[in-house]
């Protein structure tokens, strides 16, 4: 079954010193790792931020090769690769983190040029700087032929001023998207905890749910979906635990309205699927258990739930799709739409650019055919 995975990460094979360059600290370094296997595509690297250890990377997150051998391994025919989070720069000067931005999104695009077939790319911004995250836009979809972007779930800014996604100076980036048809995935990062970021790693067990969940919840009660209704958006992990928690957001709506309808009438549980209705976004399928994705699948409508891993980190799905493929009570329509059909509507793609995916689609319609009662299959 075709598959297109939303959400994967990859780093350039190397990065300057950005702290050098810049005479500040907070920047990703790369230090190569040596391997002693030929074969094992010279190894990975380790990520440091001013010499302190961050996490190693295989070489799957930096080298296509090694990337492309994992696709034909796990049948995967199309990754949709953004950079990792960490290098987001929205604490940093928004010129510098204009430049970073500017090195990453090339890299992408060389990938993405060099293996038109295999990869589809999501670029970075500034920001913290939303003139300069709109033109950095531009480029990248009128230049670099990018699908859209993949930004944070709240902007860490330089000080203690951070931006939620309802903050008023980012409409005009959402606007942008919009206008230009890019589609924006959103992802966590700056999460609670992490000044006890080794104990337990419950910044990305428990921090990283939470930090979508403020994400979405930003963007319904500050009215960006009523204010911009053909705006694309993505939310990675599932969603987080919005979903699992409508619930007692919606009651929070109902009892406090003063407090929590201020900015947006509209109870945020209409933004969620109902009668024939998907849901107002788009969530991946990255929730690592079969009764959630069910549970999901209800909330949202399988037509906004795309396959997404996290690729290639730990935390991610070993062998994406492998759960959506093991769930004997979804029908192949439903998993051909989860596997890819919802990632094409999500980045505004036709079947048609794929060959593959297109025969597949052919197929299934001519089995249906075939096999009347089979039709739902």
């Amino acid at each position: 079954m075709f598959k297109i995975d939303l959400h994967t990460h990859m780093l350039p094979p190397t990065l300057p010193d950005f702290a050098a360059k810049f005479g500040y600290g907070g920047w990703v370094n790369l230090t190569p790792i040596a391997s002693d296997d030929p074969g094992d595509f010279a190894g990975g690297a380790a990520m440091t931020i001013d010499g302190k250890f961050f996490r190693n990377v295989k070489p799957n997150c930096l080298h296509a090769d090694a990337r492309l051998r994992d696709m034909e391994l796990h049948n995967v025919q199309v990754q949709v690769v953004s950079t990792v989070p960490v290098m987001f720069g929205y604490w940093a000067r928004a010129e510098h983190a204009l430049e970073a931005a500017r090195l990453l999104n090339d890299d992408l695009a060389e990938r993405c040029r060099a293996h038109p077939d295999r990869f589809i790319a999501l670029g970075t911004l500034p920001m913290q700087d939303p003139k300069l995250a709109v033109k950095e836009l531009e480029r990248c979809m009128k230049d670099l032929g990018m699908a859209g972007i993949q930004i944070g779930s709240h902007i860490e800014r330089p000080g203690d001023n951070d931006w939620n996604l309802w903050e008023p100076a980012l409409f005009e980036v959402f606007q942008a998207c919009q206008d230009l048809g890019a589609s924006i995935l959103v992802h966590p990062w700056d999460m609670m905890g992490r000044d006890q970021m080794g104990k337990y790693w419950l910044p990305w067990l428990v921090g990283m749910p939470a930090e979508t969940a403020r994400a979405v919840c930003a963007m319904i009660f500050g009215g960006v979906f009523e204010r911009l209704p053909e705006l694309r958006v993505c939310f990675a992990h599932g969603g987080g635990s919005f979903p699992y928690t409508i619930g007692r957001i919606e009651h929070g709506f109902n009892s406090r309205p003063d407090i929590v309808a201020v900015d947006n009438a509209h109870n945020p549980w209409s933004y969620l699927a109902d009668y024939g209705r998907p849901a107002r976004f788009w969530v991946d399928s990255a929730v690592y258990s079969r009764n959630a994705l069910r549970y999901l699948i209800a909330m949202m409508d399988e037509r906004r739930v795309a396959l997404g891993s996290d690729y290639p980190f730990p935390l991610g799905e070993a062998r994406p799709g492998a759960m959506i493929d093991s769930m004997y009570d979804l029908t192949d329509k439903t998993k051909r739409q989860l596997m890819s059909g919802s990632a094409l509507e999500f980045l505004g793609m036709d079947a048609d650019r794929f060959p593959d995916l297109t025969e597949e689609r052919k197929a299934a319609r001519e089995r249906a055919a075939t096999f009347p009662s089979e039709a739902g299959k």
